[in-house]
């Protein structure tokens, strides 16, 4: 069982399956979406899919023709994407609550990404913060 949240807690969904594939999606509708270089994401069954609360608040964004983006109209958070007649949805993972060991595939639409961002870049790491410098 997954189960994830907005960021203002109004919102919750469960989804009834183990985590499947993690990818990072680089293309600009996603990179705008989330004002980030990508976004992560998980396909799961629709039919797996629950709002458990707080789905009234939800409101959606066709960012392309036959994909909706759902978010938290309080808040802001994205909490999954679809499209039309499809049998999965795309779970946005910033919102999953749910700790995962599932690794990342892959990352998609790198003709499209960011180009101040290089995945394959070794950065320093910090647990929290930037540290004084």
């Amino acid at each position: 069982m997954l189960e994830g949240s907005c960021l203002c807690g109004a919102v919750h969904y469960q989804v009834n399956a183990e985590a499947g594939p993690i990818i990072h999606c680089h293309c600009q509708t996603c990179r705008k979406a989330h004002a980030s270089a990508f976004s992560s994401l998980m396909p799961v069954s629709r039919e797996a899919f629950d709002w458990t609360s707080g789905e009234e608040l939800l409101t959606a964004f066709q960012s392309s023709p036959g994909k909706y983006r759902h978010f938290c109209k309080v808040c802001g958070s994205q909490l999954l994407a679809e499209r039309e007649n499809q049998p999965t949805v795309m779970l946005r993972l910033g919102c999953l609550d749910t700790p995962i060991t599932t690794r990342p595939l892959a990352h998609i639409w790198r003709s499209d990404c960011a180009d101040w961002y290089d995945p394959g870049l070794d950065l320093p790491s910090f647990p929290e913060g930037i540290p004084p410098q």
